[in-house]
């Protein structure tokens, strides 16, 4: 796995405290709504708008903060601060679930503060647990640490069992995502379990023990996590959710000490579970183990059905981390079989489902700095408000004092001058913090997008689509490639396509072309985008023969190898496409229109060795290169189009 199950588990567990079950929210919405209509405006009005706000997350966000802010307005009215407190909080759990993680944040804090001021300590804890969730969730273990820590010191003091146990499981989560911690993440969630235990809780037993024992699995104890694994199992009741986990946990380590039959009964055993309650993720977690187990134990063909099932599942439900497993599982199946086709199929398909891993993760990476970035910007501007306020009065004690006594006024003027030192080095300081944080947003967005569209999405927070009219569009693919496939082995295929691709990309730099995409064994790129380059029709072209160029160098080296050669097409078009950034999760960007089409049908309509380009490109570039023409041919689903060959290893007429 290669998110951390602990972590899984351990959120399960936090909104056990936090929030009542989607089964009792739904149960009392109807009744509630028509105690609200009819009540009449004092604290229990409140409370009843409260609880309804809360009963609503599941089914109706708009409701739910409607009677949220309802309960806030009126407890404001009746000075009911309790009220104010509790709307404040519910108001920020729907913009949580909203992953609108600003807006939570501050309705959270500002509920802290209510709860602050009147005494009501594990409304504090809470709170600051919940704040915690947040940094967590946007990736900064630090500020989250230190949020929980305050939660845990809280509930200590009051003393309030379930606080502690929660504060004590969540700084275990965050201590566990670093071999270096995982020593702090065992002593917190050990002193969450005796404490667990005490309140008879079994779930937060479960996710305790299942916790301490992915952490000694990892550590290399299979004993003890064989033995946590067998205490989960104990404690959760025999129709919980989380049995399938804790089976597939067992089933792990079975299968690492090379007992795969002991591993396929434990991970069957797993799949039946999740089957009977259709819970879909476990069960493609348990078809992988069994995958995995019988594939080791050299059942090749089982362990390929039970890939298959659960890359059926898995891709049902969008688990990526899951397909990953499965994807390795699938080629290593495949090659095992000879059947190389498929096994590069899926290690392509392996390769590709990494990208979107890392990207997923650079996503986040970057949601946190942005997040990080806006809370800093928020607060410096409420700090310079305040300064400000504080520069204001002493610039008008400064005058009082002057009329009072030149010695005084002089000391005035001296407190004034300190005060606005220290401001401006608090000011530069904070500055230093933002543009460090502006550049690391900026370094990753550069990682995946082009320099324009990165700095529109920095300022703005979104990227606009737009149309260009005039962009010059390259496809290349090699010719038989299943063929040659056959002759490779799927890391031997990817390396190749790897070495092609990467000397592509220095082609398309260095003539200003803007990458799009892979696919397969097809490459795309484009010019004249996102930044207008008049020339781009020229630069594309050369970059094309380019391409032949360094293919028929690589081939000249493979036939003195006698190895296969690699048979090479470009196609290019110009015209209009709209362009932007795909996605909200995951930034891509992308091209669309006629004009990629055709690029792609020049392509297909080629021949190995050439550059095949349209008419309308052609007209761009006739007085710059030598092109024999090929007459009107016929492109799939395009009709007639005419097409031209540029001379192979021609040089430019002029520049």
């Amino acid at each position: 796995m290669n998110v951390p199950c602990n972590t899984r588990l351990t959120w399960r567990l936090l909104f056990i405290f936090t929030l009542a079950s989607g089964a009792a929210r739904a149960s009392v919405s109807d009744s509630l709504k028509s105690i609200v209509d009819a009540g009449k405006e004092d604290t229990v009005q409140v409370n009843n708008l409260i609880a309804l706000s809360k009963s609503l997350f599941d089914s109706s966000t708009d409701d739910a903060f409607k009677y949220g802010k309802r309960a806030e307005e009126l407890a404001r009215k009746l000075n009911y601060p309790r009220g104010v407190a509790y709307a404040l909080k519910n108001i920020g759990i729907g913009f949580y679930n909203q992953a609108k993680y600003v807006e939570a944040l501050q309705n959270w804090q500002r509920s802290l503060e209510v709860f602050d001021s009147i005494g009501d300590k594990k409304g504090v804890a809470n709170m600051y647990s919940n704040m915690g969730a947040i940094y967590y969730n946007q990736g900064d273990d630090a500020k989250a640490l230190e949020l929980y820590l305050q939660s845990l010191k809280i509930s200590e003091d009051i003393p309030d069992t379930l606080r502690i146990v929660t504060a004590l499981m969540n700084i275990g989560a965050v201590y566990s995502h670093k071999k270096a911690t995982q020593d702090k993440a065992l002593d917190y969630y050990s002193r969450a379990l005796p404490l667990s235990e005490k309140l008879g809780d079994k779930d937060a037993i479960g996710t305790c023990t299942v916790n301490l024992g992915e952490i000694y699995l990892d550590k290399g104890n299979d004993t003890l996590a064989l033995d946590y694994f067998h205490q989960s199992l104990k404690a959760y009741d025999e129709d919980s959710e989380n049995v399938p986990y804790s089976l597939n946990d067992i089933g792990k380590v079975y299968e690492q000490r090379g007992d795969y039959a002991m591993a396929i009964k434990y991970h069957q055993d797993a799949y039946d579970k999740a089957r009977k309650s259709d819970l879909k993720m476990d069960m493609a977690q348990s078809l992988l183990g069994l995958g995995n187990s019988y594939l080791a134990s050299g059942e090749v063909k089982i362990a390929l059905a039970k890939f298959s099932e659960a890359e059926s599942i898995a891709k049902e439900i969008g688990a990526i981390y899951e397909l990953k497993d499965i994807y390795q599982g699938l080629s290593a199946s495949y090659s095992r079989l000879d059947n190389f086709p498929n096994a590069f199929k899926y290690q392509s398909l392996l390769i590709a489902i990494k990208d979107t891993i890392y990207n997923i993760e650079t996503d986040k990476k970057l949601s946190g700095l942005l997040f990080n970035f806006e809370i800093e910007k928020k607060q410096s501007q409420i700090d310079l408000l305040t300064k400000d306020k504080a520069l204001q009065e002493a610039d008008l004690k400064r005058q009082k004092l002057a009329k009072n006594a030149s010695l005084a006024g002089l000391a005035g003027v001296f407190i004034i001058a300190f005060i606005i030192y220290r401001n401006y080095r608090q000011k530069v300081k904070t500055n230093k913090i933002l543009d460090k944080q502006k550049d690391e947003i900026e370094h990753l967005l550069l990682n995946i997008l082009p320099q324009e569209v990165a700095k529109e999405l920095q300022t703005k927070g979104q990227a606009t689509s737009r149309f260009y009219e005039h962009v010059s569009v390259l496809f290349t693919d090699f010719k038989s490639f299943t063929k040659i496939a056959e002759g490779l082995t799927p890391n031997e295929l990817v390396a190749e396509l790897n070495d092609f691709f990467m000397a592509f990309d220095e082609i398309i730099e260095k003539h200003h072309l803007e990458k799009i995409k892979t696919i397969g064994d097809a490459y795309m790129c484009a010019g004249g985008i996102p930044s207008a380059h008049p020339d781009h029709p020229f630069q594309i072209v050369k970059a094309g023969l380019e391409m032949q160029q360094y293919i028929n160098l690589k081939n000249q080296h493979k036939r003195e190898l006698g190895q296969a050669e690699w048979g090479l097409r470009v196609g290019i078009h110009t015209g209009p496409v709209t362009a932007g950034v795909v996605g909200k999760k995951k930034y891509a960007y992308d091209i669309w229109g006629d004009t990629v089409n055709i690029a792609s049908r020049m392509e297909s309509s080629g021949e190995v060795g050439k550059v095949n380009i349209s008419g309308t490109t052609y007209e761009l570039i006739k007085h710059q290169f030598e092109c024999t023409y090929r007459g009107k041919i016929e492109a799939k689903n395009k009709g007639v189009i005419d097409m031209y060959f540029v001379q192979n290893g021609a040089l430019p007429t002029q520049n």
